[in-house]
C-alpha cells in the first residue's frame, strides 16, 4: 500500500517521492513541499489505527502541541492534516538515520559518543517537559543521528494522540514500545516526564552494551520484567563502561518514578558531567542517589552569612534613624514657637 502512495499528491501540496521506512503506526515517505519547493519529511498513520472517530479532535489536540516545539534536538513539525481520512505530519527532513539503525549495523556504540548522542536527546526532551508535554513512546527508532553526530527526537505527539483509539486498552495511557516503556506505564498508570527518562535509561543501557536489560517479544512478558525484574548491571555486560555510568543508568532504571532523576533537563546534567574534560571516574554521591529533601547545610551557611553582614546593617539603619530624627529637630522646633502655648516660650 505504501509504495503505490509514491507520486501521490497530499492535500493538494505535498508531493510523496519516495518511502522512507515503516513502522508500526506509520509510513514515512520523503515529499516535496510545492508551496515552499522545499523536501520534508511525510509520516502517514496507518489507516488501521485511526478508524475512532474520536481520534480526529486528540489528533488535531496533540499535533497543534507539538507543532509548537522549537528546538535544536527536537524534529520540528511543519504542518499536519487530514486527505481522505488519511492523517498525516510535516516535518523537517532530517539525514542520516535512526539510533536503531545504527544500532543494527555496528552492535553497540563507544561510551563517550552514546553519552553525546543521548546528551542531545536529553535536552530536546527535557525541552518539551518544561512545555508541559511527555513523548510516551522514546525508542531508538525516534532518535534520529545526522552523520555530524546532531541528534533529534521524532514523534512528539503521534503516541498520545494514538493512545485512546485502542478499545482493547485497558486504560488510555498504556502506549508506548513495551521493550522501552517504564513501569508505571506498563501498570497502567500516568506517564510523567520520569517516563521518559526511564525510556532514555533503557535506550541509553541499550546503546552502551548492544542489547535490552529486559529481553524479549511478548508484550506482556516484557511488562512483568519492566514491573518487577531487577536490570542487569551494565557493567556485566560490557566491562568497558565506567562504574559511574553504570551507577546512573541503574539509576535511571528504577522502579519507582521518585527514584529516577525527575526529568531529562536532570538527567542530561548527570550525564553531562560525564563527558567533561577531566571528569573523573566516578561521580559525586549526590548525583548517584536517589532525589531528597536539600539537606539543611546551605540554609545553615546562609544564615552563617547574613549575621556576620548584620552589624554593618545596624550600624547603618541606626545612622539613618539618627539623620532622619536630627533634621526633623529643627523644624519641630520652629512650629513649637509659633504657638504662644509652646513649653519652650
Amino acid at each position: 500500500m505504501s509504495e503505490s502512495l509514491v507520486g501521490a499528491t497530499l492535500a493538494g501540496r505535498y508531493q510523496l517521492l519516495s518511502r522512507l521506512g515503516t513502522g508500526g503506526m506509520a509510513h514515512v515517505f520523503q515529499a516535496r513541499d510545492l508551496n515552499l519547493q522545499r523536501m520534508v519529511a511525510i509520516k502517514l498513520l496507518r489507516e488501521n489505527l485511526i478508524s475512532d472517530p474520536s481520534f480526529h479532535a486528540r489528533f488535531l489536540q496533540e499535533a497543534r502541541a507539538a507543532a509548537n516545539l522549537s528546538h535544536p534536538n527536537i524534529v520540528t513539525i511543519h504542518d499536519f492534516g487530514v486527505d481522505a481520512h488519511q492523517y498525516f505530519f510535516v516535518m523537517e527532513l532530517v539525514s542520516g538515520t535512526d539510533l536503531k539503525t545504527l544500532l543494527r549495523r555496528r552492535q553497540r556504540l563507544g561510551v563517550q559518543e552514546t553519552l553525546g548522542i543521548i546528551t542531545q536527546a536529553c535536552a530536546g526532551v527535557g525541552y518539551a517537559h518544561r512545555a508541559g508535554l511527555i513523548h510516551c513512546d522514546l525508542k531508538p527508532q525516534n532518535i534520529l543521528v545526522a552523520p555530524d553526530g546532531r541528534t533529534k527526537i521524532a514523534d512528539f505527539g503521534i503516541a498520545r494522540a494514538l493512545s485512546t483509539i485502542d478499545p482493547l486498552e485497558t486504560s488510555e495511557y498504556v502506549w508506548g514500545s513495551p521493550q522501552y516503556f517504564a513501569p508505571e506505564q506498563a501498570a497502567g498508570g500516568p506517564p510523567s516526564p520520569a517516563s521518559d527518562v526511564y525510556s532514555l535509561g533503557v535506550i541509553l543501557f541499550e546503546a552502551v552494551t548492544g542489547r535490552l536489560p529486559f529481553p524479549g517479544e511478548d508484550a506482556s512478558a516484557l511488562a512483568e520484567q519492566h514491573l518487577r525484574a531487577a536490570p542487569p548491571s551494565p557493567r556485566s555486560v560490557n566491562p568497558a563502561i565506567p562504574p559511574a555510568l553504570d551507577q546512573v543508568i541503574l539509576k535511571v532504571l528504577s522502579k519507582e518514578p521518585a527514584a529516577r532523576y525527575r526529568t531529562a533537563d536532570q538527567l542530561g546534567r548527570v550525564l553531562s558531567g560525564l563527558t567533561s574534560p577531566g571528569a573523573g571516574p566516578s561521580l559525586p554521591a549526590a548525583f548517584l542517589a536517589p532525589p531528597a529533601t536539600p539537606p539543611e547545610a546551605p540554609t545553615t551557611a546562609l544564615a552563617a552569612t547574613t549575621a556576620e553582614g548584620l552589624d554593618w546593617l545596624a550600624i547603618g539603619l541606626g545612622l539613618l534613624a539618627f539623620l532622619a530624627v536630627g533634621g526633623l529637630l529643627p523644624l519641630w522646633l520652629w512650629a513649637c514657637l509659633r504657638y504662644p502655648a509652646c513649653p519652650l516660650t
